[in-house]
Parts: C-alpha cells; sequence; structure tokens
C-alpha cells in the first residue's frame, strides 16, 4: 500500500450492499492515505452524508434503491463542487459511462478491479486526475468522438464571448455553480447563458453541448 499522502483522503462510502461497504472500509481501514469518514445506501443519503461530511472523494456505485448514482453527483457537484466523485460499479455499457462523465464525475472504474488499483485510483482523483477503467476507456473515448464528429450541432447564429466561455466550462464539467464562480456571476445568469446558448444551437441536453465544443476545437 502506498503512504506517502501527508493527509488521509476524506472518503464517503455509498453501495447499497452491506457487505461491499464492509469489503472496501475493510480494505481502506489497511493504508494510511484513505480515512473513511461516512456510508451511504441511497442516492437520498450520499447527497445528505456529502453535504454533512464533505468529503474529499465520493466512491460510488451507479444503482442504488431510490434513484442512480449519476442523478445523486450531479447533485453534489451542484452543492459541493470541490467533491470528487469516483464510480464503482459492475456496468459497463458505453451510455453508463458517458452518463457518469457527463454528470461531472472524476472517474468510473469495474469491481473487479484489484485493490492496490482502487487505492492508486482514490489517489489520482483526490489530486484532481481522471479515471477510466482500462477495460472500457478505448470504447468509450470512441463513442465520444463518434458523437462529437456528427454534424447536426451546427448553427448559423453566432454565440456571444460570454456565451462560449460558459460553453467552455460546461464541457471541462463544471457545475452551473461553478461557472457562476469562475465568471462572477449569478446562478441564473450562467443558466439564462446555458438557455440562449442551447436554442442557438438547437441542442436540449449539456452532452450535446459538449460534443458541439468538442467538434468545434
Amino acid at each position: 500500500m502506498t503512504t506517502s499522502h501527508a493527509k488521509p483522503i476524506r472518503l464517503l462510502l455509498v453501495d447499497d450492499h452491506a457487505v461491499v461497504r464492509l469489503g472496501l472500509r475493510t480494505l481502506f481501514n489497511r493504508t494510511t492515505t484513505i480515512q473513511i469518514v461516512g456510508e451511504a445506501s441511497t442516492m437520498h443519503e450520499a447527497v445528505k452524508e456529502s453535504v454533512r461530511l464533505a468529503p474529499d472523494v465520493i466512491l460510488m456505485d451507479i444503482r442504488l434503491p431510490d434513484g442512480s448514482g449519476v442523478e445523486a453527483c450531479r447533485e453534489i457537484r451542484e452543492v459541493q463542487p470541490h467533491a470528487r466523485v469516483l464510480f464503482l460499479t459492475s456496468f459497463s455499457d458505453d451510455d453508463t459511462v458517458l452518463s457518469t462523465v457527463f454528470s461531472g464525475a472524476s472517474g468510473y472504474l469495474l469491481k473487479e478491479v484489484d485493490s492496490e488499483a482502487l487505492i492508486r485510483a482514490i489517489e489520482a482523483v483526490a489530486k484532481g486526475e481522471a479515471i477510466i477503467d482500462p477495460a472500457v476507456k478505448a470504447r468509450v473515448l470512441s463513442r465520444f468522438q463518434a458523437e462529437a464528429n456528427q454534424g447536426k450541432l451546427a448553427t448559423n447564429e453566432p454565440l456571444s464571448p460570454q456565451e462560449q466561455r460558459v460553453l467552455a466550462l460546461v464541457a471541462k464539467g463544471h457545475t452551473n455553480k461553478e461557472i457562476a464562480t469562475l465568471l462572477n456571476l449569478s446562478d441564473k445568469t450562467v443558466r439564462n447563458y446555458l438557455h440562449n446558448t442551447f436554442q442557438k444551437l438547437r441542442i436540449s441536453r449539456r452532452t450535446e453541448a459538449v460534443a458541439w465544443f468538442t467538434r468545434s476545437l
């Protein structure tokens, strides 16, 4: 186990199976780099505990009893923009992986990952790095590029400089709250810019906005 991290990473575990959480707790208790500060078994609990505990990293499953981890990730990123979400799941289909990326997650790992790799991934995510399981990475990147290359996202109405700045931050995975802070705007103003941008681009989802921005680079 690595032990170079000066301050333990505060970790919140989110999984609806108690046995899985017990196994993860046993694993992380053997390292000095990670400190488990709480657990949650539902989407509601995940959001609530992330606000109460302010963890550095949230290790979360995709499927939860009262919703999805993706929904939880979006909500958490809105209220705790500095928290990093790392998904640990058994689902590897392209749509699921892409949905986690567009929700603002920092990483996606399959539950087959070995313990050392999981610990390294948590440490990397805590430092601001992005992690995608090698088993799905190439396939998902190819799918993302295919979406970006679709010609249906063209527009004849140019975006204003501020709309372009907002769109660029959306493409980087920032939440509306983060964009408002970075550009010194109100949340309502950011929503208005996004509404106007989506109207001009004739799109309705943030995923389409990311694809349009990637294609325009």
